[in-house]
């Protein structure tokens, strides 16, 4: 047989597979946006508190402002009330058990312990344990020294 001799062959030219479509995604993506939601998630749950700190330390902070009298001081019913906000804050920062039955010398301990500092039991912030309960406020009390413990005890337990 002559190959001349025989008729055209009727071939197609080759024909392509259609392009992968872009869904669904491969595993590996699925993955990846599992690992990014959980990564957002997270983000914002730390986000969401430093806020919530921050609002509630501002907060804190202006009603201890609101607190002083024009010229410095403070009235009986001021430091009852600076009494209340730190134990309102350390019920919301410690366990109950560990703060709500304490008061006098044990109180200022734990303000020392909690603070960093020891100037609750051996300074300005002795008032604490009886000025709240007493109808005369002690004249020998830093108003401004206690006022600046304070506030440095509501920004120390106000942190992340």
């Amino acid at each position: 047989m002559n190959p001349a001799s025989q008729p055209a062959l009727q071939l197609r030219d080759i024909h392509l597979p259609a392009e992968p479509g872009w869904w669904p995604p491969a595993p590996g993506w699925w993955v990846v946006a599992v690992l990014v939601l959980i990564l957002l998630a997270w983000t914002a749950r730390i986000a969401l508190r430093h806020y919530r700190l921050h609002r509630q330390r501002q907060r804190l902070l202006t009603m201890l402002d609101a607190l002083a009298r024009p010229d410095g001081t403070l009235t009986p019913q001021a430091l009852t009330e600076i009494s209340t906000l730190l134990r309102r804050l350390a019920l919301m920062r410690y366990p109950r058990q560990r703060v709500a039955a304490l008061t006098g010398a044990e109180w200022l301990c734990f303000l020392d312990e909690s603070g960093g500092t020891d100037r609750f039991s051996h300074g300005p912030g002795q008032v604490l344990a009886t000025g709240p309960y007493q109808p005369t406020l002690p004249t020998d009390v830093d108003f401004a020294a206690l006022s600046t413990l304070v506030r440095d005890w509501v920004k120390k337990n106000t942190e992340h």
